[in-house]
């Protein structure tokens, strides 16, 4: 069942298959485009632009829980995650490794965490 006005809200994180709970809506991913950036002038005029790389990445928090390998989470190498969207599309992050700091709190018991990767790509 699809939900053809919906945009935002309910998301699913997997990683390598095993699925996470999500904390709300502060996910954050990239593809890895180029960052295109002008150049101006001394006179601020603008000449074009340079492109510069970008890695991948999804990046967001985590509940903790019981079940969580949190060493394993942040030693992870050369894994799958895919983020699945509330408005239908999926991120998949492929060769992936933890790029975080692996902070947690015990607040509202949330891991923070990076995951960067060789190559990422939208499906619709």
């Amino acid at each position: 069942m699809g939900y053809a006005n919906r945009r935002s809200g309910i998301i699913h994180l997997k990683i390598n298959g095993t699925l996470f709970s999500a904390k709300g809506g502060s996910f954050k991913y990239n593809l890895g485009m180029p960052k295109n950036e002008a150049l101006l002038d001394a006179s601020g005029q603008s000449i074009g632009y340079k492109s510069t790389a970008q890695v991948p990445f999804i990046e967001g928090e985590i509940y903790d829980g019981k079940d969580i390998d949190l060493k394993a989470l942040c030693t992870l190498d050369d894994g799958t995650a895919t983020l699945e969207l509330a408005n239908g599309k999926t991120i998949i992050l492929r060769n992936c490794w933890f790029a975080g700091t692996g902070e947690t709190q015990t607040e509202e018991a949330n891991i923070t965490f990076r995951l960067e990767g060789r190559s990422a790509e939208e499906l619709k």
